[in-house]
């Protein structure tokens, strides 16, 4: 793991406000995990990054390094880790999602 792939990945982690590391992209996923987490993510009318680790195995190695979370999709806001599928899905159906994403929600929603 390069540390140059590791700086990579901490700008835009820290550069944007959510970021989901997931395979594919918001309007076609390639596992259910990440389609899950991205509508999630849409429900709650909130603008992310997404990141789709199929395209750079270096990237898809290192988000996991990063992290020291074995599994993608791998959610970031501001800056922290949030968790992967189970776990948002758990935030989701508790409210405490709603709570961390209201600052970041669309004003046209």
């Amino acid at each position: 793991m390069t540390d140059t792939v590791q700086q990579q990945i901490e700008k835009l982690v820290n550069d944007q406000d959510i970021v989901l590391f997931m395979k594919g992209t918001p309007q076609f996923p390639q596992c259910g995990f990440s389609q899950r987490v991205a509508a999630i993510l849409d429900s709650h009318h909130v603008s992310y990054a997404s990141v789709n680790i199929l395209l750079d195995p270096a990237v898809r190695e290192g988000i996991k390094v990063y992290s020291d979370w074995p599994t993608i999709p791998q959610l970031y806001i501001k800056s922290e880790f949030v968790g992967g599928c189970d776990i948002i899905v758990e935030m989701d159906e508790s409210n405490e999602l709603a709570e961390l994403l209201a600052p970041f929600k669309n004003s046209d929603s």
